[in-house]
């Protein structure tokens, strides 16, 4: 029996154990999380389709951009920019869920809490692709540029361990 096995017979449901769990699980979820921001602007770097009115005020090239940036149409952040962000989350999101689901907490979803989920993860990947485009935007001036991508797909995955674990403990997955 493999070692994981064994502390997962001996330990069960104990917080600290699904937590070590949870964040074993969180790795794949960044693996992927990280594969999706680098690659996913090869699709999406060429769309200059403009933000919607609502998204403007959160996504402003003056904050995010220092000078001139292929993100940014009449005064407007794209869709190419903010994109890969999204998506990057949103999928390796939705697939942390299912396996935090079975593996960490091995409990049943309801679609209440699904959709409890998903509206807790859009506030959550607003705020992740609004930070994640501003840490991207700073760094991409620096000698880190290279990294930007990276390094802020990390930070937002640290921010969402901190919401994503305490919901889907005590609130979504509950045992009784």
């Amino acid at each position: 029996m493999s070692l994981l096995k064994k502390l997962d017979a001996r330990f069960g449901d104990h917080a600290l154990w699904q937590y070590v769990k949870f964040n074993l699980v969180s790795t794949s979820i960044t693996l992927l999380q990280l594969l999706l921001a680098n690659l996913l602007p090869l699709l999406f770097d060429g769309v200059t389709a403009k933000l919607p009115a609502f998204l403007r005020p959160v996504f402003r090239p003056e904050v995010l951009f220092e000078g001139p940036s292929p993100y940014v149409v009449d005064g407007v952040v794209t869709w190419g920019f903010v994109l890969p962000f999204f998506l990057s989350n949103f999928i390796a999101n939705i697939y942390g869920y299912y396996m935090n689901m079975k593996t960490t907490f091995r409990g049943k979803g309801s679609r209440a809490g699904f959709v409890l989920y998903l509206a807790v993860l859009t506030l959550l990947i607003l705020f992740s692709t609004w930070l994640q485009g501003y840490v991207t935007a700073k760094l991409s001036v620096t000698p880190l540029a290279d990294f930007a991508r990276t390094i802020a797909a990390m930070l937002a995955g640290f921010v969402q361990v901190a919401v994503l674990f305490p919901l889907e403990k005590f609130v979504l997955f509950r045992k009784d």
